[in-house]
Protein backbone atom coordinates (compact mmCIF):
# COMPACT_ATOMS: atom_id res chain seq x y z
CA UNK A 1 0.00 0.00 0.00
CA UNK A 2 1.48 3.66 -0.85
CA UNK A 3 2.19 5.92 1.97
CA UNK A 4 -0.53 8.89 2.08
CA UNK A 5 -0.06 11.95 0.54
CA UNK A 6 1.10 14.96 2.67
CA UNK A 7 -2.64 16.73 1.68
CA UNK A 8 -4.23 13.56 3.58
CA UNK A 9 -4.83 13.70 6.94
CA UNK A 10 -6.91 11.50 9.46
CA UNK A 11 -10.18 11.32 10.69
CA UNK A 12 -11.50 11.95 14.16
CA UNK A 13 -12.41 8.59 14.24
CA UNK A 14 -9.39 6.54 12.91
CA UNK A 15 -7.07 8.63 15.67
CA UNK A 16 -5.78 7.13 18.78
CA UNK A 17 -5.74 9.15 21.90
CA UNK A 18 -3.95 8.07 24.95
CA UNK A 19 -6.24 7.41 28.22
CA UNK A 20 -4.24 7.48 31.44
CA UNK A 21 -5.13 4.33 33.76
CA UNK A 22 -4.32 4.43 37.36
CA UNK A 23 -4.42 0.99 39.36
CA UNK A 24 -4.18 1.56 42.88
CA UNK A 25 -2.69 -1.99 44.72
CA UNK A 26 -3.54 -2.97 48.27
CA UNK A 27 -0.68 -2.36 51.13
CA UNK A 28 -0.35 -6.14 51.47
CA UNK A 29 -0.42 -6.56 47.53
CA UNK A 30 3.41 -8.26 47.09
CA UNK A 31 2.20 -8.36 43.24
CA UNK A 32 4.96 -7.07 40.26
CA UNK A 33 4.01 -4.26 38.85
CA UNK A 34 4.13 -5.58 35.02
CA UNK A 35 2.08 -8.47 35.93
CA UNK A 36 -0.94 -6.36 37.03
CA UNK A 37 -0.20 -3.92 34.30
CA UNK A 38 -0.86 -6.62 31.83
CA UNK A 39 -3.37 -8.05 33.38
CA UNK A 40 -5.33 -4.78 33.41
CA UNK A 41 -4.54 -4.17 29.65
CA UNK A 42 -6.02 -7.71 28.76
CA UNK A 43 -9.06 -7.25 31.06
CA UNK A 44 -10.00 -3.27 29.63
CA UNK A 45 -9.11 -4.83 26.45
CA UNK A 46 -11.63 -7.71 26.65
CA UNK A 47 -14.67 -6.28 29.07
CA UNK A 48 -14.97 -2.47 27.34
CA UNK A 49 -15.94 -1.41 24.02
CA UNK A 50 -16.50 2.27 25.30
CA UNK A 51 -14.47 4.05 28.84
CA UNK A 52 -16.36 7.31 30.29
CA UNK A 53 -13.35 9.84 30.98
CA UNK A 54 -13.04 9.76 34.28
CA UNK A 55 -14.36 6.58 35.54
CA UNK A 56 -13.82 4.24 37.96
CA UNK A 57 -13.71 1.06 36.77
CA UNK A 58 -15.49 -2.14 37.54
CA UNK A 59 -15.60 -5.71 36.63
CA UNK A 60 -11.90 -6.27 37.47
CA UNK A 61 -13.16 -8.22 40.83
CA UNK A 62 -13.70 -11.06 38.84
CA UNK A 63 -9.98 -11.37 37.33
CA UNK A 64 -7.96 -13.51 40.41
CA UNK A 65 -5.10 -11.82 40.00
CA UNK A 66 -6.38 -8.43 40.20
CA UNK A 67 -9.01 -9.35 43.09
CA UNK A 68 -6.23 -10.24 45.18
CA UNK A 69 -3.73 -7.28 44.64
CA UNK A 70 -6.13 -4.43 43.38
CA UNK A 71 -8.12 -1.78 45.32
CA UNK A 72 -9.07 0.49 42.58
CA UNK A 73 -8.55 1.05 38.88
CA UNK A 74 -9.80 4.52 37.27
CA UNK A 75 -9.96 5.82 33.85
CA UNK A 76 -8.71 9.35 34.15
CA UNK A 77 -7.01 12.14 31.99
CA UNK A 78 -6.98 12.12 28.25
CA UNK A 79 -7.09 14.29 25.27
CA UNK A 80 -9.84 12.78 23.50
CA UNK A 81 -12.20 15.65 22.84
CA UNK A 82 -15.14 13.53 23.96
CA UNK A 83 -16.13 11.67 27.36
CA UNK A 84 -16.33 8.66 26.37
CA UNK A 85 -13.86 7.09 23.83
CA UNK A 86 -13.83 3.61 22.49
CA UNK A 87 -11.28 1.34 23.23
CA UNK A 88 -10.38 0.51 19.82
CA UNK A 89 -9.16 4.25 19.56
CA UNK A 90 -7.85 4.26 22.61
CA UNK A 91 -4.16 4.01 23.59
CA UNK A 92 -3.54 2.98 27.11
CA UNK A 93 -1.24 4.54 29.55
CA UNK A 94 -1.40 1.90 33.10
CA UNK A 95 0.15 3.21 35.83
CA UNK A 96 0.56 1.01 39.17
CA UNK A 97 0.97 1.86 41.99
CA UNK A 98 0.92 1.32 46.01
CA UNK A 99 0.46 4.16 48.00
CA UNK A 100 1.88 3.83 51.73
CA UNK A 101 -0.14 3.70 54.61
CA UNK A 102 2.30 5.85 56.93
CA UNK A 103 0.64 9.85 57.24
CA UNK A 104 4.06 10.68 59.33
CA UNK A 105 6.17 13.11 57.90
CA UNK A 106 10.15 13.30 58.93
CA UNK A 107 11.55 17.20 59.64
CA UNK A 108 14.22 17.85 57.59
CA UNK A 109 17.27 19.95 59.10
CA UNK A 110 19.46 22.81 58.13
CA UNK A 111 21.87 22.72 60.85
CA UNK A 112 22.37 24.30 64.02
CA UNK A 113 21.55 27.70 65.21
CA UNK A 114 24.12 30.21 67.03
CA UNK A 115 22.47 29.06 70.00
CA UNK A 116 22.71 25.77 69.52
CA UNK A 117 19.04 24.90 68.58
CA UNK A 118 18.64 22.79 65.73
CA UNK A 119 16.32 24.36 63.03
CA UNK A 120 13.75 22.40 61.15
CA UNK A 121 13.49 24.02 57.37
CA UNK A 122 11.88 21.97 56.10
CA UNK A 123 9.21 17.99 56.12
CA UNK A 124 9.79 15.09 54.13
CA UNK A 125 7.14 12.68 53.00
CA UNK A 126 7.35 9.51 50.89
CA UNK A 127 4.80 9.29 47.86
CA UNK A 128 2.79 8.05 46.80
CA UNK A 129 0.80 9.19 50.24
CA UNK A 130 -2.31 7.39 51.28
CA UNK A 131 -3.09 10.67 52.90
CA UNK A 132 -3.52 12.76 49.33
CA UNK A 133 -5.24 10.21 47.46
CA UNK A 134 -8.48 11.68 46.06
CA UNK A 135 -6.60 15.22 46.78
CA UNK A 136 -6.20 15.65 42.78
CA UNK A 137 -9.83 15.00 41.90
CA UNK A 138 -11.20 17.23 44.54
CA UNK A 139 -9.71 20.20 43.53
CA UNK A 140 -12.04 22.41 41.21
CA UNK A 141 -10.62 25.23 38.97
CA UNK A 142 -12.60 26.96 36.39
CA UNK A 143 -9.85 26.66 33.41
CA UNK A 144 -7.53 23.66 32.58
CA UNK A 145 -4.74 24.67 35.36
CA UNK A 146 -4.24 21.01 36.63
CA UNK A 147 -3.68 19.80 32.55
CA UNK A 148 -1.54 22.63 31.74
CA UNK A 149 1.27 21.72 34.63
CA UNK A 150 1.08 17.98 34.07
CA UNK A 151 1.68 18.74 30.30
CA UNK A 152 4.66 21.43 31.27
CA UNK A 153 6.13 18.34 33.17
CA UNK A 154 5.83 15.73 29.96
CA UNK A 155 7.72 18.59 28.42
CA UNK A 156 10.68 18.80 30.68
CA UNK A 157 11.01 15.03 31.02
CA UNK A 158 10.30 14.83 26.92
CA UNK A 159 13.31 17.89 26.24
CA UNK A 160 15.67 15.91 29.24
CA UNK A 161 15.42 12.72 27.41
CA UNK A 162 16.39 14.26 23.77
CA UNK A 163 19.35 15.77 25.67
CA UNK A 164 18.46 19.14 24.38
CA UNK A 165 21.09 21.78 24.64
CA UNK A 166 20.60 23.94 28.00
CA UNK A 167 22.33 27.06 26.12
CA UNK A 168 19.50 26.91 23.25
CA UNK A 169 16.33 26.00 24.53
CA UNK A 170 16.20 26.31 28.85
CA UNK A 171 13.90 25.78 31.20
CA UNK A 172 14.05 25.88 35.07
CA UNK A 173 12.02 23.06 36.55
CA UNK A 174 10.13 26.23 38.55
CA UNK A 175 6.80 26.71 39.11
CA UNK A 176 5.05 29.67 40.80
CA UNK A 177 1.41 29.49 41.56
CA UNK A 178 -0.36 32.69 43.26
CA UNK A 179 -3.26 34.00 44.11
CA UNK A 180 -6.11 34.73 47.18
CA UNK A 181 -5.88 32.95 50.76
CA UNK A 182 -7.55 29.80 50.19
CA UNK A 183 -7.76 29.03 46.65
CA UNK A 184 -6.34 25.70 46.93
CA UNK A 185 -2.45 26.35 45.62
CA UNK A 186 -1.02 24.41 48.34
CA UNK A 187 -3.03 21.98 48.15
CA UNK A 188 -2.86 21.68 44.21
CA UNK A 189 1.18 21.23 44.67
CA UNK A 190 0.93 18.44 46.72
CA UNK A 191 -1.23 17.16 44.50
CA UNK A 192 1.05 17.56 41.62
CA UNK A 193 3.69 15.82 43.50
CA UNK A 194 1.21 12.66 44.28
CA UNK A 195 -0.05 12.53 40.86
CA UNK A 196 3.52 12.71 39.42
CA UNK A 197 4.92 9.96 41.69
CA UNK A 198 2.13 7.27 40.30
CA UNK A 199 2.54 9.08 36.36
CA UNK A 200 6.12 8.52 36.67
CA UNK A 201 6.58 5.20 38.53
CA UNK A 202 7.98 3.89 35.65
CA UNK A 203 10.70 5.99 35.61
CA UNK A 204 11.52 6.72 39.19
CA UNK A 205 10.68 4.04 41.68
CA UNK A 206 10.83 6.51 44.76
CA UNK A 207 9.25 10.00 44.62
CA UNK A 208 9.42 12.44 47.89
CA UNK A 209 7.84 15.74 48.80
CA UNK A 210 9.85 18.08 50.67
CA UNK A 211 7.80 20.83 52.41
CA UNK A 212 9.98 24.19 53.00
CA UNK A 213 8.93 26.11 55.69
CA UNK A 214 10.17 29.53 54.83
CA UNK A 215 9.98 31.17 58.22
CA UNK A 216 12.05 28.70 59.73
CA UNK A 217 15.08 29.83 57.28
CA UNK A 218 15.14 33.38 59.14
CA UNK A 219 17.06 33.42 62.14
CA UNK A 220 17.01 35.94 64.95
CA UNK A 221 20.85 35.54 64.17
CA UNK A 222 20.84 37.80 61.17
CA UNK A 223 23.75 36.34 59.76
CA UNK A 224 22.97 32.65 60.08
CA UNK A 225 19.51 33.08 57.34
CA UNK A 226 21.81 32.86 54.22
CA UNK A 227 23.46 30.01 55.41
CA UNK A 228 20.66 27.86 56.60
CA UNK A 229 19.04 28.36 52.94
CA UNK A 230 22.57 26.71 51.54
CA UNK A 231 22.41 24.05 53.98
CA UNK A 232 18.98 22.99 52.96
CA UNK A 233 19.59 23.02 49.49
CA UNK A 234 22.74 21.03 49.74
CA UNK A 235 20.56 18.14 51.65
CA UNK A 236 18.24 18.82 48.96
CA UNK A 237 20.94 18.22 46.57
CA UNK A 238 22.00 14.65 47.92
CA UNK A 239 18.43 13.51 47.48
CA UNK A 240 18.66 14.49 43.82
CA UNK A 241 21.94 12.79 43.74
CA UNK A 242 19.58 9.56 43.10
CA UNK A 243 18.35 9.47 40.06
CA UNK A 244 15.81 7.16 40.93
CA UNK A 245 14.11 9.24 42.89
CA UNK A 246 11.77 12.03 41.54
CA UNK A 247 11.95 14.94 44.72
CA UNK A 248 9.20 17.76 44.64
CA UNK A 249 10.63 21.06 46.23
CA UNK A 250 7.44 22.72 47.49
CA UNK A 251 8.17 26.33 48.53
CA UNK A 252 5.13 27.73 50.36
CA UNK A 253 4.40 31.30 51.13
CA UNK A 254 7.72 31.91 48.64
CA UNK A 255 7.50 35.76 49.27
CA UNK A 256 8.77 34.99 52.94
CA UNK A 257 12.01 34.34 51.59
CA UNK A 258 12.32 36.50 47.99
CA UNK A 259 10.72 39.77 49.54
CA UNK A 260 13.71 40.03 51.51
CA UNK A 261 15.84 42.06 49.17
CA UNK A 262 12.65 44.22 48.71
CA UNK A 263 13.50 45.10 51.84
CA UNK A 264 17.16 45.08 51.72
CA UNK A 265 17.02 48.14 49.30
CA UNK A 266 14.78 49.82 51.82
CA UNK A 267 17.67 49.77 54.40
CA UNK A 268 16.67 46.89 56.85
CA UNK A 269 19.24 44.51 56.92
CA UNK A 270 20.60 44.60 54.04
CA UNK A 271 23.20 42.33 54.46
CA UNK A 272 21.25 39.42 55.26
CA UNK A 273 18.34 39.79 53.28
CA UNK A 274 20.47 39.64 50.06
CA UNK A 275 22.76 36.56 51.44
CA UNK A 276 19.04 34.39 51.33
CA UNK A 277 17.67 35.75 48.44
CA UNK A 278 20.97 35.25 46.24
CA UNK A 279 21.66 32.02 48.23
CA UNK A 280 17.99 30.64 47.03
CA UNK A 281 18.83 32.15 43.51
CA UNK A 282 21.79 30.66 43.38
CA UNK A 283 20.33 26.82 44.22
CA UNK A 284 17.56 27.08 41.73
CA UNK A 285 20.01 27.77 39.15
CA UNK A 286 22.13 24.29 40.30
CA UNK A 287 18.96 22.08 40.76
CA UNK A 288 17.88 23.39 36.96
CA UNK A 289 20.41 20.99 35.40
CA UNK A 290 18.60 17.90 37.06
CA UNK A 291 16.05 15.97 35.48
CA UNK A 292 14.62 14.33 38.46
CA UNK A 293 13.44 17.57 40.37
CA UNK A 294 10.62 19.87 40.36
CA UNK A 295 10.18 23.09 42.25
CA UNK A 296 6.66 24.59 43.27
CA UNK A 297 5.74 27.41 45.17
CA UNK A 298 2.79 29.72 46.35
CA UNK A 299 2.08 33.13 47.36
CA UNK A 300 -0.37 35.13 48.40
CA UNK A 301 1.41 38.15 48.01
CA UNK A 302 2.80 38.35 44.49
CA UNK A 303 3.97 41.70 44.42
CA UNK A 304 6.52 40.96 47.31
CA UNK A 305 7.92 38.54 45.30
CA UNK A 306 11.54 39.48 44.08
CA UNK A 307 11.33 39.66 40.17
CA UNK A 308 14.52 37.44 39.54
CA UNK A 309 12.72 34.51 41.34
CA UNK A 310 9.56 35.58 39.05
CA UNK A 311 11.73 35.07 36.07
CA UNK A 312 12.88 32.05 37.00
CA UNK A 313 9.60 30.48 36.92
CA UNK A 314 8.32 28.46 33.97
CA UNK A 315 4.84 29.07 34.61
CA UNK A 316 3.27 31.55 36.79
CA UNK A 317 -0.55 30.99 37.40
CA UNK A 318 -2.93 33.05 38.79
CA UNK A 319 -5.38 30.95 40.84
CA UNK A 320 -8.21 32.49 41.40
CA UNK A 321 -11.20 32.34 43.64
CA UNK A 322 -13.74 29.61 42.29
CA UNK A 323 -16.40 31.03 39.62
CA UNK A 324 -20.30 29.70 40.61
CA UNK A 325 -19.63 27.13 38.27
CA UNK A 326 -16.66 25.85 39.94
CA UNK A 327 -18.38 25.87 43.52
CA UNK A 328 -21.81 23.90 41.92
CA UNK A 329 -19.57 21.53 41.68
CA UNK A 330 -17.07 21.81 44.95
CA UNK A 331 -20.59 21.88 46.73
CA UNK A 332 -22.34 18.90 44.79
CA UNK A 333 -19.20 17.08 45.98
CA UNK A 334 -19.57 17.66 49.60
CA UNK A 335 -23.23 16.54 49.06
CA UNK A 336 -22.42 13.55 47.50
CA UNK A 337 -19.74 12.67 50.08
CA UNK A 338 -22.05 13.27 52.98
CA UNK A 339 -25.10 11.66 51.30
CA UNK A 340 -22.33 8.16 50.63
CA UNK A 341 -21.81 8.41 54.58
CA UNK A 342 -25.20 8.61 55.59
CA UNK A 343 -25.01 12.13 56.50
CA UNK A 344 -27.76 13.34 54.35
CA UNK A 345 -30.85 11.07 53.43
CA UNK A 346 -29.96 9.17 49.87
CA UNK A 347 -30.55 11.97 46.76
CA UNK A 348 -28.81 12.07 43.36
CA UNK A 349 -27.50 15.46 43.15
CA UNK A 350 -27.74 16.80 39.37
CA UNK A 351 -24.27 17.22 37.62
CA UNK A 352 -23.22 20.38 36.11
CA UNK A 353 -24.25 19.60 33.00
CA UNK A 354 -27.56 18.75 33.89
CA UNK A 355 -27.92 21.77 35.96
CA UNK A 356 -27.41 23.89 33.21
CA UNK A 357 -29.74 22.26 31.33
CA UNK A 358 -32.41 22.98 33.83
CA UNK A 359 -31.21 26.46 33.87
CA UNK A 360 -31.74 26.47 29.49
CA UNK A 361 -35.11 25.37 30.02
CA UNK A 362 -38.11 26.96 31.59
CA UNK A 363 -40.76 24.73 33.55
CA UNK A 364 -43.72 25.64 35.72
CA UNK A 365 -42.28 23.48 38.84
CA UNK A 366 -44.58 21.90 41.05
CA UNK A 367 -43.46 21.07 44.12
CA UNK A 368 -46.02 18.39 44.70
CA UNK A 369 -44.15 16.19 41.20
CA UNK A 370 -41.69 13.89 42.07
CA UNK A 371 -39.67 13.89 39.12
CA UNK A 372 -39.09 17.87 39.35
CA UNK A 373 -37.20 17.34 42.26
CA UNK A 374 -34.14 17.07 40.79
CA UNK A 375 -34.98 20.64 38.83
CA UNK A 376 -35.51 21.80 41.67
CA UNK A 377 -32.34 20.56 43.41
CA UNK A 378 -30.27 21.63 40.43
CA UNK A 379 -31.85 25.08 40.32
CA UNK A 380 -31.44 26.08 44.26
CA UNK A 381 -27.82 24.71 43.98
CA UNK A 382 -26.67 27.69 41.44
CA UNK A 383 -28.17 29.79 43.40
CA UNK A 384 -26.40 28.91 46.23
CA UNK A 385 -23.14 28.28 44.55
CA UNK A 386 -23.98 32.40 42.82
CA UNK A 387 -24.64 33.69 46.54
CA UNK A 388 -21.24 31.89 47.63
CA UNK A 389 -19.54 33.36 44.13
CA UNK A 390 -20.66 37.42 45.62
CA UNK A 391 -19.47 36.99 49.04
CA UNK A 392 -15.91 35.40 47.24
CA UNK A 393 -15.78 32.73 49.36
CA UNK A 394 -12.45 30.31 48.75
CA UNK A 395 -12.71 27.00 48.23
CA UNK A 396 -10.94 26.53 51.77
CA UNK A 397 -14.36 28.10 53.04
CA UNK A 398 -16.97 26.58 50.41
CA UNK A 399 -15.63 23.23 52.31
CA UNK A 400 -16.62 24.45 55.83
CA UNK A 401 -20.36 25.00 54.51
CA UNK A 402 -21.72 21.86 55.29
CA UNK A 403 -20.35 21.38 58.77
CA UNK A 404 -21.86 25.07 59.80
CA UNK A 405 -25.00 24.23 58.24
CA UNK A 406 -25.16 21.42 60.65
CA UNK A 407 -23.94 23.11 63.50
CA UNK A 408 -26.06 25.76 63.62
CA UNK A 409 -29.37 24.32 61.60
CA UNK A 410 -29.15 20.92 61.41
CA UNK A 411 -27.89 19.42 64.38
CA UNK A 412 -30.16 16.86 66.17
CA UNK A 413 -27.49 15.70 69.04
CA UNK A 414 -24.45 13.58 68.86
CA UNK A 415 -25.67 10.91 70.45
CA UNK A 416 -29.86 11.04 69.82
CA UNK A 417 -31.46 7.47 69.85
CA UNK A 418 -33.08 6.18 67.21
CA UNK A 419 -36.46 6.74 65.91
CA UNK A 420 -38.91 3.89 66.10
CA UNK A 421 -40.96 4.89 64.07
CA UNK A 422 -40.98 3.86 60.25
CA UNK A 423 -42.81 5.84 58.88
CA UNK A 424 -41.68 8.90 56.87
CA UNK A 425 -44.46 10.92 57.85
CA UNK A 426 -44.38 9.73 61.28
CA UNK A 427 -40.86 10.67 61.46
CA UNK A 428 -40.96 14.09 60.18
CA UNK A 429 -44.01 14.69 63.15
CA UNK A 430 -41.73 13.43 66.27
CA UNK A 431 -38.38 15.43 65.23
CA UNK A 432 -39.63 17.89 62.91
CA UNK A 433 -38.69 19.94 59.44
CA UNK A 434 -34.86 18.76 60.19
CA UNK A 435 -35.93 14.97 60.70
CA UNK A 436 -33.70 12.33 59.11
CA UNK A 437 -34.91 11.16 55.63
CA UNK A 438 -37.05 7.99 54.75
CA UNK A 439 -34.41 5.85 55.78
CA UNK A 440 -33.32 7.44 59.01
CA UNK A 441 -30.09 8.67 57.80
CA UNK A 442 -30.22 12.65 57.77
CA UNK A 443 -31.64 15.37 56.37
CA UNK A 444 -33.09 15.99 53.10
CA UNK A 445 -30.88 17.45 51.30
CA UNK A 446 -33.10 20.71 50.53
CA UNK A 447 -32.82 20.89 54.24
CA UNK A 448 -29.17 21.06 53.73
CA UNK A 449 -29.57 23.67 51.05
CA UNK A 450 -31.50 25.79 53.15
CA UNK A 451 -28.75 25.47 56.29
CA UNK A 452 -25.77 26.19 53.78
CA UNK A 453 -27.85 29.44 52.29
CA UNK A 454 -28.47 30.92 56.04
CA UNK A 455 -24.56 30.45 56.86
CA UNK A 456 -23.56 32.58 53.59
CA UNK A 457 -26.36 34.91 54.32
CA UNK A 458 -24.91 35.27 58.15
CA UNK A 459 -21.04 35.35 57.27
CA UNK A 460 -21.66 37.84 54.97
CA UNK A 461 -23.23 40.00 58.04
CA UNK A 462 -20.17 38.98 59.82
CA UNK A 463 -17.24 39.80 57.12
CA UNK A 464 -19.40 43.83 57.13
CA UNK A 465 -19.00 43.82 60.77
CA UNK A 466 -15.42 42.70 60.52
CA UNK A 467 -14.74 45.36 57.79
CA UNK A 468 -16.26 48.12 60.31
Amino acid sequence: MNPPTPSTSPTPSSLVWPIHIEVRLSPTSTARFDTIRNAVHQYICKSFETIALPSKLDGWEDVPVLASSVEQITACESSSPTSYLPVAQASLQIHVYQPTDGDTVDGFSAGLSSDGEEVTAASVCELPSRQWEGLWDSLIFSDDTKSRLLDYIYATVLFSDANVDFNIVSWNRVVLLHGPPGTGKTSLCRALAQKLSVRLSHRYPQSRLLEINSHSLFSRWFSESGKLVQKLFGSVMELVEDEDTFVVVLIDEVESLTAARAGAMAGTEPTDALRVVNALLTQLDKLRHKKNVLVVSTSNLAKAIDSAFVDRADIVQYIDLPPPEAIYVILRSCLLELTTKGVVAPIDVPSLEEARYFERTTVTIDPSVASQRPRQIAIHLFRLAQKCRDQKMSGRSLRRLPVLAHARYINLGYASPPIAATDSAAQKTVNGPNAPGPSGLGAQVEVWLNAMEKVVEGQAGELKRFDQ
